[in-house]
């Protein structure tokens, strides 16, 4: 089980490859407040709603200061593919290699329809402008997700 971040920790340093092959880091975003959410699967009913809550509500976020990063072990290919089936504007990186999941307590043990399962753990972390976690999510619900974060980052 990896470890989980908590608020003040400072978020791992990550550079993987978006929808289109390009590398998108952590660092390139210093000085903006950061939303990286973690999910199973490109492509999937839960991760679609979530992708696309995030999508409706970009703007909002970014005018509040917050960029917004999706990661799944996906690779950009299927990033793609989901990207333009479903529209989406936000960010999408793949970590096939599950090494950013496991260092953000993303990847690990969870439940799932009553069986013990390694993979994906839905969470969110907020990083703050200094690359320091701001708040830490974990095992959230695809559903509704979004409108709770935006409640509690008081935008």
């Amino acid at each position: 089980m990896s470890e989980r971040l908590e608020t003040g920790d400072t978020a791992p340093a990550f550079t993987l490859p978006d929808a289109d092959g390009t590398e998108v880091s952590l660092a390139a975003h210093k000085g903006r407040k950061v939303i990286v959410y973690f999910y199973p699967a490109a492509l999937t009913p839960g991760c679609t709603k979530q992708a696309c809550d995030f999508t409706d509500n970009l703007q909002l976020l970014a005018g509040a200061g917050y960029d917004v990063i999706g990661v799944s072990p996906d690779k950009p290919e299927k990033l793609a593919k989901f990207r333009d089936q479903e529209n989406l504007k936000v960010t999408l990186v793949g970590d096939p290699s599950k090494e950013t999941l496991a260092a953000y307590g993303a990847y690990g043990e969870k439940k799932l329809y009553g069986k013990t399962v390694t993979g994906v753990i839905r969470s969110t972390i907020v990083v703050d402008e200094d690359g320091k976690v701001e708040h830490a999510f974990y095992n959230v619900k695809a559903t509704g997700h979004v409108a709770k974060i935006i409640k509690d980052l008081d935008i």
